[in-house]
């Protein structure tokens, strides 16, 4: 079914042709100081990635992507509220169609300009359609993005590629890159369990939420803001505004690291 951000496919209409979209572990969600529950047994997590393993990027009409290859254990995610490794496959990002809203996880009422998803499979499970069957079989490493003056160097590379995969449909080679030089100096984080905040919205994701969000300038939004979510040879759409609203929290428990 095609879904999208418009009014007559939009989130609150995914239910329709997805029903868990209306399940009891949906996110995002609004991390709110006063219902997080310090968890002094949740460990650090660590990344290790191999700037080999990245592939491509894409425009595929509703974000910015990268590929990474996940055929074996080369980049991977560990630690912190895992039961084991999990491998990257892809990493994205959502944004708004202004520098005051786009993230879709929200914290003590504020919304970011933007957030990064580096998605991770669990390869005890033989492959990804299978994990994303299993409630411990995805986990997502969350970057805020926020607008400041010193934006983070290392955003230029992907940004560089913007003019690439101007369209959707448009790939291009996105070698040699490693996604760690993204993370902000912090690793403290909050984790729940959710769900992908795109259809089929399942309900597999061991969320990992870093706390300090990283800085990138007006400039690098408006890149982001210039792909088009319409093919070369169609109109001219900005792709905006793709991101999910908050989703009810329900009974679950946020959990901190710190």
């Amino acid at each position: 079914y095609p879904w999208g951000y418009d009014s007559d496919n939009g989130p609150d209409q995914w239910h329709k042709n997805y029903p868990i979209a209306k399940g009891h572990h949906q996110s995002p969600i609004e991390i709110n100081n006063k219902e997080v529950h310090y968890d002094r047994s949740l460990l650090p997590w660590f990344a290790s990635y191999d700037p080999g393993a990245a592939k491509t990027i894409l425009n595929n009409g509703k974000t910015c992507r990268v590929v990474f290859d996940d055929s074996f254990d080369r980049s991977v995610l560990r630690g912190g509220p895992l039961p084991g490794v999990y491998r990257l496959r892809q990493l994205h990002f959502h944004w708004g169609s202004s520098d005051d809203h786009g993230s879709e996880h929200v914290v003590n009422g504020v919304r970011y300009a933007g957030e990064l998803h580096l998605l991770h499979w669990n390869p005890k499970y033989s492959n990804y359609l299978d994990a994303v069957r299993r409630t411990d079989g995805i986990a997502v490493l969350a970057i805020f993005l926020q607008v400041g003056k010193t934006p983070k160097p290392e955003m230029k590379r992907i940004l560089e590629e913007i003019n690439a995969i101007k369209t959707k449909g448009k790939e291009a080679p996105f070698p040699n890159f490693d996604p760690s030089i993204l993370f902000p100096k912090s690793h403290d984080y909050w984790t729940y369990h959710g769900s992908f905040t795109t259809p089929p919205c399942e309900e597999c994701i061991t969320w990992i939420i870093l706390r300090e969000p990283i800085t990138v300038s007006s400039d690098q939004m408006a890149k982001l803001r210039s792909l088009s979510k319409n093919a070369e040879n169609e109109p001219e759409l900005p792709l905006v505004d793709n991101w999910r609203p908050t989703q009810p929290r329900h009974y679950r428990m946020v959990s901190a690291s710190f």
